[in-house]
């Protein structure tokens, strides 16, 4: 199984809305009312860019979730498994966890989570059904999208053709 240069990470691939909500659900909707303390992603130093192949980890008050979208229509939630201060090591890049690296997050930080959607894309293209992760704050939202292999990240409203689902 492929670890993206993680020591210890151990990604669990699931399609689907319905997948994503019977074996996380329960857990996501528990981040509610916690703060979100930080917000890591996987850093290239070479072309100084995030790097979004790797996970991105959000931390709500110690109980952190690590996100990663793969191949067209895979979502992994892992938690608690990845330690940001390990390197990591992915042969031919020169990648390091980075907490400060996406200032739209900024807003968010110390902030109460106040729900968590999974918005399915209904459009009429290669992406229907897809699954993205979207962290509803007071003041807004950040949405770990699949952006086709790789991640996403937006702070907008989610698109027209984003429909929210039930957590399980």
């Amino acid at each position: 199984m492929f670890d993206f240069g993680i020591q210890g990470y151990r990604p669990h691939w699931l399609s689907g809305p319905r997948a994503v909500g019977k074996a996380h659900g329960a857990r996501l909707r528990a981040l509610a009312g916690r703060t979100l303390t930080r917000l890591w992603v996987v850093w290239d130093e070479e072309d100084d860019e995030w790097f979004p192949d790797c996970p991105v980890l959000l931390d709500f008050d110690g109980e952190q979730v690590e996100v990663n979208h793969w191949k067209l229509d895979q979502l992994s939630l892992t938690w608690n498994s990845i330690d940001p201060r390990r390197p990591v090591q992915w042969p031919g890049f020169a990648l390091r966890w980075r907490e400060d690296a996406i200032p739209e997050a900024a807003p968010h930080l110390g902030r109460p989570l106040r729900n968590v959607e999974l918005l399915e894309w209904t459009g009429h293209d290669a992406a229907r059904g897809t699954v993205d992760i979207s962290f509803v704050f007071p003041e807004g939202r950040i949405t770990v999208s699949n952006a086709l292999d790789e991640n996403g990240l937006s702070f907008a409203p989610p698109h027209r053709q984003s429909r929210p689902r039930p957590l399980g």
